[in-house]
């Protein structure tokens, strides 16, 4: 077994470690770093904006890159929030809290250098655990059949909802409107166009990416023009990188801690980052003085920095293994490889070994390159944020409608975009998270697909659901899960614990 794992990774670092491959892994840290640093334009947002740019990659490549953009987004996110106090991405919200007091104190040095530090050394252990643990789970989903796919996308989808921000009626709504959203187009049984409303152009389905980048990308775009821009950035205090010997011995167990915790809550249905490095956050404040946190406590940033970096990385295991998105990022990148042809599940890994291998390299390759990158360009980083955000936006809008034009040159798909962005908007104005909605519209196609493959073989039976023992644990798992979280002491926990 040993000697097979090494084997595959020599196979991957041999295509991660292509000259064409490199210049991708490069340019998706370096865009992640870049939007991460810049508040407003998180990782899903520009990993729908660039996904019209995959059509021309090789599917290695393309996956390399949004990987990089994504895992890239949560070292930058780090930057703009210990020196301005505004989060570059959603999971880096919790390292404002004593990042930016560590730089009011004159200490952004070394709270900057124990966040890259962090995030290395979490990304390098989260990469060693994809390698142990995603080929035998991959193994034991080879053995699943639709019935089982059925109730694991269920049990995915459950999950999503109960770890989405806010009212849990509200991600019911927007999971089951993305199931409704992916029903559009032509019915694979009977040939019949359904809900289309005589558009020609909505026969086919509509365009993921139309989805993706309208509710994501543009109205984001539009939600920050309303933002104030007026900004306090620490340029002058960032000398100093190397935190002292008190530092690193502060961190160390926190850092560990938080790689250990990211680890385990990436793998989650609805996990990834964000959880991570909240739930990181909370922990270290259970088990250190709860006074020193929201002062300037090194550990408060060294805790959720490694965290999610760990969570952003082993989200992948369910994505390359079962094919199932933990976060709504995991379902961009399932419809990047369904734009490049690839079925997601656990057959990538023995049809395509290259491709799964040549990405789990490029994950140690792109942590290196962001340690390099992060901590001598800091003084770039900061100038970039000194750029008013309304001279971005123009060209940023201009790219993304370019991108969506190109897909199938329909001015049609342009339109659409602009109706999802509106539509996105009025989301973040009724506070209703759009992570559910994107999961249910990737899973629904899948699901009903599953669902009449389980109906067929079973001639109608639906008992097939609940008498296969796979299945009917899973629906149990995603029915307790529910049941629990309708719970009114639950319910409160819950909403506490998203309000904090």
């Amino acid at each position: 077994m040993d000697f097979a794992l090494f084997h595959n990774l020599g196979i991957g670092f041999g295509v991660a470690l292509s000259l064409q491959n490199l210049m991708y892994c490069f340019f998706g840290v370096l865009l992640g770093t870049l939007i991460g640093v810049l508040p407003g334009i998180g990782p899903i947002a520009t990993i729908a904006m660039l996904l019209p740019v995959t059509f021309s990659l090789s599917p290695i490549s393309a996956l390399i890159m949004l990987a990089g953009i994504y895992y890239g987004a949560q070292y930058g996110g780090s930057t703009t929030a210990i020196l301005v106090n505004l989060p570059g991405e959603s999971s880096s919200v919790i390292t404002c809290l004593d990042g930016y007091q560590m730089a009011r104190q004159g200490r952004a040095g070394p709270a900057l250098a124990i966040a890259a530090m962090g995030s290395f050394f979490a990304g390098c252990v989260a990469t060693v655990i994809i390698a142990l643990f995603a080929p035998p789970l991959a193994e034991v989903a080879l053995k699943f059949g639709p019935a089982e796919y059925f109730s694991l996308m269920v049990l995915g989808l459950v999950g999503a909802t109960v770890l989405a921000h806010g009212s849990l009626i509200k991600a019911i709504a927007m999971t089951i409107l993305g199931l409704l959203l992916g029903l559009v187009g032509t019915d694979v049984n009977s040939g019949i166009a359904r809900y289309s409303f005589g558009i020609a152009e909505l026969s086919d389905g509509i365009n993921f990416v139309v989805v993706a980048m309208g509710v994501f990308g543009f109205a984001e775009i539009i939600n920050n023009l309303e933002q104030g821009e007026a900004r306090e950035v620490f340029v002058n205090k960032v000398t100093g990188l190397m935190p002292t010997w008190k530092d690193l011995k502060d961190a160390s167990g926190a850092i560990l801690r938080g790689t250990a915790l990211g680890s385990a809550l990436g793998i989650l249905p609805g996990g990834g980052a964000l959880l991570s490095s909240f739930a990181a956050y909370t922990l270290e404040k259970k088990i250190g003085d709860t006074s020193k946190f929201g002062k300037g406590e090194i550990r408060g940033v060294a805790a959720p920095e490694s965290a999610n970096n760990a969570g952003a990385q082993t989200s992948f295991i369910p994505l390359l293994t079962l094919g199932i998105p933990s976060n709504p990022v995991m379902a961009l990148m399932i419809g990047a490889m369904m734009i490049q042809g690839i079925a997601p599940g656990p057959q990538v890994m023995t049809e395509r070994p290259e491709l799964f291998w040549g990405m789990i390299a490029s994950m140690w390759i792109g942590n290196l390159m962001l340690v390099i990158l992060n901590l001598p360009l800091i003084g770039m980083w900061v100038k970039l944020l000194t750029v008013p955000y309304r001279l971005l936006y123009p060209s940023i809008l201009l790219f993304c409608c370019v991108g969506v034009y190109s897909l199938s040159n329909a001015p049609f798909d342009v339109m659409m975009t602009a109706l999802f962005g509106l539509i996105g908007y009025v989301f973040v104005k009724l506070e209703c998270e759009p992570a559910p909605l994107i999961l249910g519209f990737i899973l629904g196609p899948l699901m009903e697909e599953n669902l009449r493959r389980a109906m067929l073989l079973s001639r109608g039976d639906p008992s097939v659901f609940v008498t296969k023992p796979i299945s009917g644990v899973l629906l149990g798992v995603a029915l307790v899960l529910l049941l629990i979280t309708f719970a009114p002491t639950v319910r409160k926990t819950r909403e506490e614990a998203f309000q904090e």
